[in-house]
């Protein structure tokens, strides 16, 4: 089973790129993020005639999840639990039953939190954080695949970066959200590429200004984070970074997982 990630970057700009990816790529799961549409707006006819289910969690203009599947959902849950007032659409929840057993495949998109020094934004990213890790210490009680996948707007290691020294005051690679990200690795999470390679470098996000795509000055942003029951069943992973260069592309690709379920 193909299981991938992708910030999509507006779902109505790039519906073309996706569907050519789709056919390309062939993914069994893919979970989608900043769908910026509302649920009734997004494009699933395109979608559903390539032979996937469409669940979405959107909202109109930015942010929005979205679960893009071959296998029906048997439950999907949206919205991160711990916060009744966050209104910002950013985690969805597919529960599928595979030949193997239950498979719980989250699509998240994780706050920015720039500038840092904000009031609100940067305390709200670590608010997230703290309930993403609230909500995945109560689903490893369950003790079943579980992968949380998407754009945590985190770089983990100095390595993540193609210089590290630009991003020391940046929400992304902050102590404390790389902390924050450890704290989540620490509940017995995995992170699928570096489980599968220790190449260096390896991104999944090249801004659009100053030539960073042909200067390859990238940040490994996109994660698929693995329940030790996931862990057990990953077989490779890969970044697609040629999906960059086609014509309108999104600043990010897709970050894939091939799993035995």
């Amino acid at each position: 089973m193909k299981i991938a990630t992708w910030n999509i970057n507006g779902v109505k700009a790039r519906i073309e790129n996706l569907c050519q990816w789709l056919k390309d790529s062939d993914p069994d799961i893919v979970c989608l993020q900043e769908i910026k549409s509302v649920d009734e707006g997004f494009p699933r006819l395109e979608i559903e005639a390539l032979g996937y289910h469409v669940e979405t969690h959107g909202q109109k203009g930015y942010n929005g999840v979205a679960l893009l599947s071959k296998l029906k959902p048997d439950e999907v849950n949206r919205g991160l639990p711990g916060d009744d007032s966050d209104e910002q659409a950013r985690f969805i929840e597919g529960i599928f039953s595979t030949d193997g057993g239950v498979l719980r495949v989250c699509s998240l998109y994780l706050p920015n939190g720039n500038p840092a020094d904000d009031p609100v934004k940067y305390p709200y990213k670590l608010a997230w954080m703290a309930r993403l890790e609230a909500f995945a210490r109560e689903r490893m009680a369950l003790e079943e695949p579980l992968i949380l996948a998407g754009d945590y707007n985190v770089i983990p290691e100095p390595h993540d970066a193609k210089d590290a020294s630009q991003w020391l005051t940046d929400a992304l690679f902050l102590p404390q959200t790389r902390a924050a990200f450890r704290r989540l690795e620490n509940l017995g999470f995995v992170d699928a590429v570096r489980a599968t390679s220790d190449e260096t470098p390896l991104f999944s996000f090249w801004d659009y200004q100053a030539g960073a795509w042909p200067k390859n000055n990238g940040i490994r942003i996109d994660h698929l984070m693995l329940s030790p029951e996931a862990s057990d069943r990953l077989r490779s992973s890969a970044i697609e970074k040629h999906v960059r260069a086609w014509e309108k592309p999104s600043d990010h690709v897709p970050v894939i997982g091939h799993f035995q379920f």
